[in-house]
């Protein structure tokens, strides 16, 4: 007997039967056939449209309790609409099953294709929702993405002991000493390109070359191993600057902001001698009197002239009038990360802007001119000795280690303005 298959059909005619009695499936299945056969007449035959699959098999589940039977009838249907409502509606005049009286009601009849649309509509929401999550990258994202894999392809191993390195290092007149090939890869992410991984905690014989040769800058994570790798390098290889990323952070992990500010504040190398020497003093129990006394060595060995000062003592500043102010604090804001410096006369125009390195050859060359100078980087006291040979006025940089009083020269940070 042909059977309408679930997928096929467009109707599902939902009924209930009680019965005053106790009867079994096969008895309810017969009452339909028999009491509804030649009722609906030949088109609508139960037995001819089983047979030729426009209706299914019919689906009867009877549960009986304290001698009454009561279940649930399913028909599915292809017929249209009207014709599955005629079918449905005859199975209400079956008032006996058997020898018990019984009573079928059609409680709806189910349109499967509405159920289906709910389903599609259902899905394409939550897929739409997906693809909508997953966004698609605007142009700067991709640019943005494009230039990170070519900066990535850039490292490359630098010397014999094939240190990871970024491709500016035998171009750049600085260097920048990392911990391991992570770091080298986030500062390329970030368009710096001359810094170098030393690889462990033992400085290779490469790095202590490059020492002798460029300016110095170590970066270190910011933790107790950083410590380990600038007790090493201070041992061996001549090291200018020292900085750190923040506290409990990796230079791999750090932003291109916080690689910035960290490069901006460097220290020199012989104030964090002298810093990590009161760390290791605290730790080993020893306080203050062994880093004290080391400390009046250091100054007893490479006092400075009097009219230089450590730059948190007070120190009067200059008076400066409202156009130098603005001048230089919107000089020194565009300057940011550029290792740049601008040398103005005194209308405050710009004579030439030079990289930071040059700067004392340019001052020594031009030797007078010069009213003032805005830099990207920290001064040191080279830089104030040359520039007080000049008729430099003001210096004026991201930070200061030296302040100076009984000059000309006037020494200003960004703090200062």
């Amino acid at each position: 007997m042909a059977k309408v298959a679930p997928v096929s059909a467009k109707y599902i005619v939902h009924a209930v039967i009680e019965i005053e009695g106790v009867v079994d499936r096969p008895d309810v299945i017969g009452a339909i056939f028999g009491q509804t056969e030649g009722l609906l007449g030949a088109d609508l035959e139960l037995r001819e449209l089983q047979r030729s699959g426009r209706i299914g098999r019919i689906e009867v589940n009877v549960d009986t309790r304290s001698g009454k039977t009561a279940g649930k009838i399913i028909i599915p249907s292809s017929l249209d609409k009207a014709e599955t409502a005629i079918v449905g509606a005859a199975l209400e005049i079956i008032q006996r099953i058997g020898p018990c009286n019984a009573k079928i009601k059609v409680e709806k009849i189910e349109d499967v294709r509405i159920s289906k649309r709910q389903f599609v509509v259902e899905r394409a929401k939550a897929l739409l929702k997906a693809l909508m999550d997953g966004g698609m990258p605007d142009s700067q994202e991709l640019a943005d993405e494009v230039a990170y894999s070519v900066r990535v392809m850039e490292i490359q191993e630098y010397g014999k002991d094939r240190l990871p390195a970024g491709p500016a290092i035998d171009d750049s007149d600085e260097i920048i000493i990392v911990e391991g090939r992570a770091d080298v890869l986030n500062l390329l992410k970030h368009g710096i390109k001359n810094s170098i991984a030393i690889n462990g905690t033992s400085v290779p014989e490469t790095i202590i070359e490059l020492s002798k040769k460029k300016e110095v800058t170590v970066f270190v994570d910011g933790d107790r191993g950083g410590n380990l790798i600038l007790k090493e390098l201070f041992n061996v290889a001549n090291v200018d600057f020292i900085t750190r990323a923040a506290d409990g952070k990796e230079v791999e992990e750090i932003t291109k902001k916080e690689i910035h500010i960290a490069l901006r504040n460097r220290i020199a190398a012989e104030q964090a001698k002298m810093e990590l020497a009161k760390d290791t003093a605290e730790r080993n129990g020893e306080g203050y009197s062994k880093f004290n006394n080391q400390r009046r060595s250091f100054q007893h060995q490479s006092a400075p002239p009097q009219r230089f000062q450590q730059a948190q003592q007070p120190v009067r500043k200059p008076v400066l009038s409202a156009k130098e102010k603005q001048t230089f604090k919107s000089m020194l804001e565009d300057l940011i990360g550029t290792r740049g410096a601008h040398i103005l006369d005194d209308k405050l125009q710009m004579l030439g802007k030079v990289p930071v390195t040059e700067l004392a050859t340019t001052l020594k060359s031009l030797g007078s001119g010069v009213y003032a100078v805005v830099m990207d980087g920290v001064v040191d006291k080279d830089l104030v000795q040359v520039a007080e040979r000049t008729s430099l006025r003001y210096l004026v940089a991201m930070d200061s280690k030296i302040k100076i009083s009984g000059s000309k020269l006037a020494v200003l940070s960004i703090n200062d303005l």
